[in-house]
């Protein structure tokens, strides 16, 4: 059995194109063709066909003309955004103690500011001074005062650089041949 390739929008439409094309050519004398269980005339095989088609191409139409839409709006939108914020801006500016007029502007007054009680200021300096604490937190005065201890370091000077030799590879080095040629002639040690 073989398999039916998979079509894509594009190919169904330039089939579809094809065809009527075909029914044209072919059946242009007026005979009816059966086939999916039915008779149909070349004009009724035709205007299927080319529904088909003037619906791809619809679509097509539709999505260029969204995307033209959208990059329009990019455009246009951030410029049109800064104007509004302006003009809301104007608006709090001018109606900021009269609520009925903001809220013909759709915007509502800014809520005041209630001052914090006593207990709440003692409440947040007790938190930040825990904060602190817990997260070991040390102002710019109080790091100058943390030095570190450095202990068992050794240094040692490096009195003369030896130059380095590159070895092509499978060639074993100078100090690997001498080393190699060394433990060769070197007497083997008994084991105690």
């Amino acid at each position: 059995m073989a398999t039916k390739k998979k079509e894509n929008k594009a190919t169904v439409l330039t089939s579809a194109t094809q065809l009527v094309a075909g029914v044209n050519k072919r059946f242009a004398t007026g005979t009816q063709v059966s086939f999916a269980g039915g008779s149909y005339t070349p004009a009724q095989i035709t205007s299927k066909l080319q529904a088909l088609v003037t619906l791809r191409t619809d679509v097509d139409t539709a999505k260029a003309s969204t995307k033209a839409k959208l990059a329009a709006e990019s455009a246009d939108a951030p410029p049109l955004r800064t104007f509004m914020s302006a003009l809301v801006a104007y608006v709090k500016a001018v109606y900021g103690t009269q609520p009925d007029v903001l809220a013909d502007f759709g915007l509502t007054p800014k809520a005041p500011r209630t001052p914090p009680t006593i207990e709440d200021r003692a409440t947040a300096a007790a938190k930040r001074t825990a904060t602190r604490a817990a997260r070991h937190t040390m102002g710019s005065k109080q790091k100058t005062a943390v030095k570190g201890a450095v202990t068992g370091v050794t240094i040692t000077p490096v009195s003369a650089l030896q130059p380095v030799v590159a070895t092509p590879p499978g060639v074993p080095s100078a100090g690997a041949t001498s080393t190699a040629a060394t433990a060769a002639t070197a007497p083997s040690k008994p084991a105690p």
